[in-house]
């Protein structure tokens, strides 16, 4: 399997940015660098799954993939957070 460089960029760079908007929800700061894009990255995947669920669609584009990888980054670090706590 062969990822181009722009791909990948495009990645990093909406996992960065989703993963850090998702930390300053959340508690109010980012999680570093590669933090945030392994967060972003996750949250993607999680609301690239869970919005349809709900029947919502944010649309196209890399706006739309930063709002929704956000999304599941959220609800990620809230998970995450009550898992922390018990």
């Amino acid at each position: 399997m062969e990822i181009e460089i722009n791909s990948l960029l495009t990645w990093l760079i909406v996992g960065g940015v989703a993963g850090w908007l998702a930390g300053v929800i959340m508690k109010g700061g980012g999680l570093g660098l590669i933090g945030n894009i392994i967060v972003g990255i996750i949250g993607a995947f999680i609301g690239g799954w869970l919005l349809p669920q709900l029947g919502v669609s944010i649309g196209s584009g890399i706006v739309g993939a930063i709002v929704t990888a956000t999304i599941g980054a959220v609800v990620l670090l809230f998970i995450l957070g009550i898992v922390k706590k018990a």
